[in-house]
């Protein structure tokens, strides 16, 4: 029998939603929602920038260290797509908020922590707050997007991957001088963060009431998913697999890489962690726009199966090439998740927030469970044999054959040209 995604390309009305008026995007909230983003993905990052300073305080394996990621990962996997359906029926605009809260409550016992299930605590609680922040901000990019979903994920993914290259460098510059209680400090950004969310969710709740004034066609009856639909996205969902189980290996793992083939100090080995996350921000900046533009499936192949060559070079190169190698490494692979995230959101309408909290969630899974099966790897073997083993995992982009063309650029001419909005 022949594949079912080879038999016939899929409608439009099977894999994307009727068309829309269009809408100006308002760039004002995107931005809001994307310094959101770089505000908790910053604290987030925080968490594996300062293992080293952990292993060395609580004597730690790097199982254990593996498990304070899994901790923070799962907490944060397993809760999203319960929190997105639930927003999709009843959304919360100031849930963004009080996510944010929690994350703060993390910060405050990471700083406290004198034991290493405290540590284990704090993460966790910060993967709650993660939880709650990331399907609801998703949410808020597609309301403010005008049409423009590709743009919209973009900029606020933009947000998240700059917090994650910014966490390295200033756990580098206070952390590591100042010791665990410095983290502390950190807290100032979730309470800027509180404060931005707390406006975003002023303005969500007046979309919201806007929405219900405004007379609207009746949509219609939900469709069952076709088996096409749940393959396609069985296949983005490995495809996601291989991006975030090979970046944990890097976001994890990097400095204690470089420590042991190198022989770096901490902050130098930050400092280049901080350059392969600044590259994935930069690279997060593309994906997007050219989906809209060009269609999702041509940004999956590039960033995931052609970043392979480098990844498979990488074990092999000196000091030098290795900062250059997983500084392309980032600018590829980073375009990927928008992509794939706005490709799912067209292949099921209306789901938003379950689409958004199943694929972060798989994202922040796969990455939690990574980072502990890499530390047993890591702890029977060497560092340099996880990376190695983890440089032919872009391979399986090779799977990107397996997916339709159905769904393309959506934005129209009108659409793409849409004013700028006013909050």
């Amino acid at each position: 029998m022949a594949s079912p995604v080879t038999e016939t390309h899929p409608t439009q009305s099977e894999f994307a939603p009727g068309p829309r008026p269009a809408q100006p995007a308002v760039l004002a909230i995107l931005f809001a929602i994307s310094f959101s983003h770089l505000l908790n993905d910053t604290i987030q990052s925080l968490i594996p920038a300062i293992y080293p300073l952990l292993k060395s305080s609580f004597h730690l394996s790097f199982v254990q260290v593996g498990l304070i990621t899994l901790a923070f990962q799962m907490t944060a996997s397993i809760l999203q797509p319960f929190v997105g359906l639930f927003t999709d029926r009843r959304p919360q605009p100031f849930s963004l908020a009080c996510g944010m809260g929690l994350t703060l409550g993390g910060l405050i016992l990471l700083s406290q922590a004198s034991r290493f299930g405290m540590v284990v605590a704090a993460a966790a609680l910060v993967g709650i707050g993660s939880s709650i922040f990331h399907p609801e901000s998703s949410r808020v990019a597609h309301l403010a997007s005008g049409g423009r979903h590709g743009f919209a994920q973009s900029v606020f993914q933009v947000g998240g991957n700059a917090g994650s290259s910014l966490g390295p460098l200033l756990a580098a510059l206070i952390v590591v001088p100042r010791g665990q209680g410095s983290v502390l400090w950190f807290g100032l950004l979730a309470l800027l963060g509180i404060g931005v969310l707390s406006a975003v969710g002023h303005w969500y709740r007046q979309d919201l009431a806007d929405a219900k004034a405004r007379p609207v066609p009746s949509p219609a009856a939900p469709a069952r998913l076709s088996r096409r639909v749940v393959f396609v996205l069985v296949v983005l969902g490995v495809l996601i697999f291989s991006k975030y189980f090979y970046l944990a290996s890097l976001t994890n793992y990097y400095t204690f890489y470089l420590i042991q083939k190198f022989h770096l100090s901490v902050q130098g080995a930050q400092l280049h962690l901080f350059l392969f996350l600044f590259a994935v921000a930069v690279g997060t900046v593309i994906g997007g726009p050219v989906g809209d533009r060009y269609g999702r499936k041509l940004v999956i192949w590039v960033s995931i199966l052609g970043v392979a060559p480098f990844t498979i070079a990488l074990p092999h190169a000196n000091l030098f090439w290795t900062g250059v190698l997983t500084v392309l490494i980032g600018l590829i692979l980073a375009s990927a998740f928008s992509a794939i995230l706005v490709y799912a959101q067209e292949l099921v309408p209306g789901k938003v927030g379950l689409i958004s909290g199943l694929f972060f969630g798989l994202a922040f899974g796969v990455a939690g469970i990574g980072s502990a099966v890499l530390g047993e790897v890591a702890d029977r073997t060497s560092i340099a044999h996880v990376f190695h083993l983890c440089s032919f995992l872009p391979l399986i982009g090779l799977l990107t054959a397996f997916l339709p063309s159905g769904t393309g650029p959506r934005t129209s001419t009108s659409t793409s040209r849409t004013a700028v909005g006013t909050v």
